[in-house]
């Protein structure tokens, strides 16, 4: 008998671990399918539109798929030109920034002991560095091959959810018992107006930010004003810290034309982000998400350490799926008078 239990735990382990390597290994599709998940659930808005206006739902689906990829291929096709121009000047000069950079921080920090020879010593020694750099993305062709191979697969698992849904639902609503499934089914409807209206708030603040923030800086004669204008518009997928992702780099750049340009497009990236995060950005989720800023940071933190860029990405939508669970399978109804009174027994230590 105790044979047969120590031999049953073994296989247990042994199943464990390979359940453990194996989902280890295929992280990176998991991540990816569920970021199919994400857009497909954003696409169907605008195809459950066209549906109840009696159109085939394959015909809305090709429709809206192709009509967006033919919108993101012609921004594309008269943006992105314009920016591979502007990353390869940026490449090029980039010595001369970096050396006008650290001759101003060395000018500064030179009586606090940092000497100039050493500062600009070390501006040369990244500089030299640059050209090995630049030839080692040549190495990369093969990446860029998968690359190619996974966003195939990517869009055909969109389409192919998008335009036939009704069975992959069956096979979700299938994991729950009778009981559950009208809860199952009212979290994935939440998760999903909460995950529209994150997608659509951030196109459209995006959007906004990136034609500002190219007026702006094509005004002031800062390098890459396309570049920066692109960076901002994806950075608004990734919340607050997309921040500093698309402020820092032109901060610096202008700081190597002149403190005084640093410090104008520093006030002005700090301006657009209040004005975005504090009155546009919450007008248009605030019948959406509904969610905390702190939660969606944590969860940006853990998934961004734990799975890079694609798990920084889809840490917002992830977040508006556990709160949607939670709230229909184990948040019970409460007292709101009662809990603005412990709320305020908590921060306010009343008795």
């Amino acid at each position: 008998m105790e044979y047969k239990s120590l031999s049953r735990l073994v296989y247990l382990a042994a199943g464990l671990y390979v359940a453990i390597w194996f989902t280890h290994e295929i992280i990176d599709v998991i991540l990816l399918v569920f970021f199919a998940i994400v857009i497909t659930i954003v696409l169907n808005a605008p195809v459950t539109w066209l549906e109840k206006r009696k159109m085939p739902r394959t015909l809305a689906s090709l429709l809206v798929f192709f009509g967006v990829l033919a919108m993101f291929g012609l921004v594309g096709w008269m943006v992105v030109p314009k920016i591979v121009t502007q990353v390869k000047l940026l490449i090029i000069n980039l010595p001369e920034y970096m050396d006008n950079l650290n001759h101003r921080l060395a000018a500064w920090l030179g009586d606090f002991g940092v000497s100039k020879e050493k500062s600009v010593a070390s501006s040369t020694a990244i500089t030299d560095q640059l050209p090995p750099l630049i030839n080692q993305l040549g190495r990369y062709s093969m990446g860029a091959v998968q690359n190619v191979l996974m966003t195939i697969f990517f869009f055909c698992i969109v389409i192919y959810m998008l335009i036939n849904p009704r069975p992959l639902l069956e096979l979700y609503i299938s994991c729950f018992p009778e009981d559950k499934k009208e809860k199952a089914t009212e979290a994935f409807a939440n998760a999903s107006v909460m995950t529209i209206g994150w997608m659509w708030s951030n196109i459209l603040a995006g959007a906004f930010r990136a034609t500002v923030v190219w007026f702006f800086l094509y005004l002031m004669n800062i390098p890459g004003v396309w570049v920066w204008a692109g960076v901002t518009f994806f950075a608004e997928l990734i919340p607050k810290i997309g921040f500093y992702i698309m402020a820092v780099p032109p901060i610096l750049i202008a700081l190597s034309i002149s403190p005084v340009t640093a410090l104008w497009v520093a006030v002005f990236y700090l301006a657009l982000d209040e004005l975005i995060g504090d009155f546009i950005i919450p007008r248009i989720r605030s019948k959406t998400m509904k969610i905390h800023p702190v939660p969606i940071l944590v969860m940006l933190i853990a998934m961004a350490a734990a799975f890079g860029i694609m798990g920084a990405f889809i840490a917002t939508p992830l977040t508006a799926f556990i709160k949607a669970f939670y709230e229909s399978f184990f948040k019970k109804k409460q007292d709101d008078e009662k809990n603005n009174l412990y709320f305020d027994r908590m921060l306010l230590k009343k008795k």
